[in-house]
């Protein structure tokens, strides 16, 4: 098996449509896969519809923008087969509000500074999408020609080390995120925490209701595995893990980093998902 239970869409910030998840999928061979656009559930619908031709286990997900208030730092929570969005939703569309207004802001910005960037031509981009972020506005950018990745010189020129369009949004608060999971009925997991640094969260989280950590990451060595590991055999939690795909927006291990340990994957996914 080939589980990759953390990729997105065009609905967040991704690329890809649905039904090029759905060929990309079976191209790699990918027995179960989770969408996980951030902070919406607005493609489940039509995932759900073109998954259900394929010989894909399709299972229901979003990843949460969310802050850890006592360390000072971004934590970001994956919910898994959540029944009832209603709590998450009141969380999570304020916060694409505040992305796409900021995000806005940033486009000013960079207008300001002698680059010739419309509006319109990043709304354009961010057409399928539930907020506008700054990858729309990076491909707007390599589409002039002022640069040819998203995440190279310029991108770190504009939005971080102090760069004219550094600016950044109130995310929710990691405890309420994961009530929100819980209260939904889903599975709540921490993203990445090798990515994030947020392995001293895990103990709390915990009393929290969550149930598991990703292991298998991008950005996770040997190292960061191993120390997942101690954490999921202490607490008794699941192992989760996957590509954070993105499309054209971010670089593409899709297909190379995934679960493909059947000891490893979280069975309760496959017989809470509403796919095959």
């Amino acid at each position: 098996m080939k589980a990759d239970l953390h990729v997105h869409s065009c609905y967040s910030d991704g690329t890809l449509t649905p039904g090029e998840l759905v060929s990309l999928a079976v191209k790699n061979k990918i027995s179960d896969i989770a969408v996980v656009d951030h902070d919406t559930f607005a493609g489940i619908s039509e995932l759900k519809e073109v998954f259900s031709q394929a010989p894909v286990n399709y299972i229901e997900g979003i990843e949460i923008s969310a802050f850890d208030f006592k360390r000072n730092r971004k934590v970001h929570i994956l919910g898994y087969a959540v029944q009832d969005p209603v709590y998450i939703e009141e969380l999570c569309t304020p916060l694409l509000e505040r992305r796409t207004a900021n995000t806005l802001k940033q486009v000013k910005k960079i207008q300001s500074v002698g680059y010739e960037i419309e509006l319109e031509e990043v709304i354009k981009k961010a057409q399928n999408a539930t907020a506008v972020y700054k990858q729309h506005v990076m491909a707007v950018l390599i589409d002039k020609g002022y640069e040819t990745t998203i995440y190279g010189p310029l991108y770190q020129a504009l939005f971080k080390n102090n760069g004219v369009a550094e600016m950044d949004i109130e995310y929710i608060d990691v405890f309420k995120a994961i009530e929100a999971v819980k209260l939904g009925g889903g599975l709540a997991v921490v993203a990445h925490p090798g990515q994030l640094d947020s392995y001293d969260l895990i103990e709390e989280l915990v009393s929290f209701g969550l149930d598991g950590i990703e292991k298998y990451h991008p950005d996770h060595n040997l190292k960061d595995q191993r120390r997942v590991q101690q954490l999921l055999d202490k607490y008794q939690l699941k192992c989760f893990g996957g590509s954070d795909f993105h499309g054209a927006y971010g670089p593409d291990f899709f297909g190379d980093c995934q679960i493909d340990n059947t000891q490893e994957f979280p069975e309760v996914l496959r017989l809470s998902s509403y796919v095959n």
